[in-house]
């Protein structure tokens, strides 16, 4: 059986707790957000497992990195692993909406599955499902609060042009 470990993390959007097998990040999620699952007993604490994703998240905040090179490990359906990659393909500082991404999937008529599965992506922010808006531009539905999109995309913005571009490392 792999050891599996958490962390947790000060961020300007608030603590974010850390999960993963000491191979790959298997979750990304903030306090108090939708779908925060309950953390097995079997996982110990373990900050030094995590050196790479915090040095990262750090650089990420202060406006100095545009793409994450940490492995993950998200478990999910094959439809959600799909959603999940495609939104590694919306650039540092963008937008896209829910049927662009239903589109680029092969199913226009698929945005609320899009959705649902953007809702239950296991490691926010890396795999920035922050970056997913409505039809009209709102900004519809966040698992982590629409505060924290809002501020998130914002960040994104105002760093977009001066951020160190990073090769991402990604293991679905």
């Amino acid at each position: 059986m792999t050891t599996r470990y958490y962390t947790e993390i000060d961020s300007p959007v608030g603590k974010l707790l850390l999960r993963g097998n000491g191979i790959a990040l298997t979750h990304l999620h903030m306090h108090e957000q939708k779908y925060l699952p309950d953390l097995p007993a079997e996982y110990q604490r373990n900050d030094r497992a995590f050196k790479d994703v915090r040095e990262q998240l750090t650089a990420y905040f202060a406006g100095k990195l545009l793409h994450f090179d940490v492995p993950v490990a998200g478990e999910g359906t094959e439809f959600q692993k799909a959603v999940w990659k495609e939104l590694l393909t919306i650039p540092f500082g963008t937008t896209q909406t829910y049927g662009e991404l239903a589109q680029r999937l092969g199913d226009i008529n698929a945005s609320r599955a899009v959705g649902a599965a953007n809702g239950r992506n296991p490691i926010g922010i890396i795999v920035p499902c922050h970056r997913v808006i409505g039809a009209n531009g709102a900004l519809t539905g966040y698992a982590g609060g629409l505060e924290r999109k809002q501020w998130l995309l914002a960040h994104e913005k105002r760093f977009g042009g001066h951020a160190r571009a990073e090769q991402s490392r990604f293991d679905w």
